[in-house]
Order: structure tokens, then C-alpha cells, then sequence
């Protein structure tokens, strides 16, 4: 999974759930049944770093942490930290397979704007 920088508004309310694309989710449903474990859930977080101040943060995660939000989504287990919640709030998560990129991206309508690397972000 790779790590994409992004730069956030201030945290608030979450405005709304995350949620995956169909692409996204196929693609996670593959690299679970590949790890071949059932205690692993994609983990989505935002951490300070990156030229704009912001980057997110997917990996494959057995803990439980104190707060963290859990949901199932097409059927990924998800699990944000507390402190990544507000920021994520109404955001996407996509899958790209193209001669020209490959990875994950998330579309957040809390990210500020972004650098001109395309992976970091502000709030």
C-alpha cells in the first residue's frame, strides 16, 4: 500500500462516512484473501508528514486500538483512529490500474488543496 500526502481544513464532525469503490474493494478483498489471515483489516489514517503538512496512511492492521471506528464496507473491514475520523469524513477511496498509475488514491472534500507532488494535502 502506499502512503499519499495530503493537506486537510481543520478537523470538524465527520460530514460522512468513508466509503471504497467497487474497484478499491475488489482490490483489498484480493490483497486480504493473499495475506490469507482473518484478523487483518485495511486501516485508513491521517498523520502529520509530507511537503503539505498531511498524508494518508493504508495498511493492513490485527490491532484494536482505544476509539478507533470500525465499520465493513462491500465487504472490507475498515478501522480508522479517532483522531484520523474527522478528516476522513465523506471521503473515497479508489483503486487505479492503468498503464500510466497503479495504487490507491482517496478523494477527500476536507483536503484543502495539495501540493504540486499530488501527495500531500492541507487543511
Amino acid at each position: 500500500m502506499s502512503v499519499q500526502q495530503i493537506e486537510l481544513t481543520e478537523p470538524s464532525e465527520a460530514t460522512g462516512s468513508i466509503s471504497l469503490t467497487d474497484a478499491a474493494a475488489v482490490k483489498v478483498r484480493a490483497l486480504l484473501d493473499q495475506e490469507g489471515r482473518d484478523d487483518l483489516r485495511l486501516r485508513v489514517a491521517v498523520q502529520p508528514g509530507g511537503c503539505s503538512g498531511m498524508q494518508y496512511q493504508l495498511f493492513f492492521d490485527e490491532r484494536s486500538l482505544d476509539g478507533d471506528a470500525e465499520v465493513e464496507i462491500q465487504g472490507v473491514p475498515l478501522v480508522m483512529d479517532r483522531m484520523s475520523v474527522p478528516y476522513l469524513g465523506g471521503a473515497t477511496i479508489d483503486f487505479t490500474d492503468t498503464i500510466e498509475q497503479q495504487g490507491f488514491t482517496i478523494d477527500n472534500p476536507n483536503a484543502a488543496g495539495g501540493c504540486a507532488c499530488g501527495n500531500s494535502f492541507c487543511g
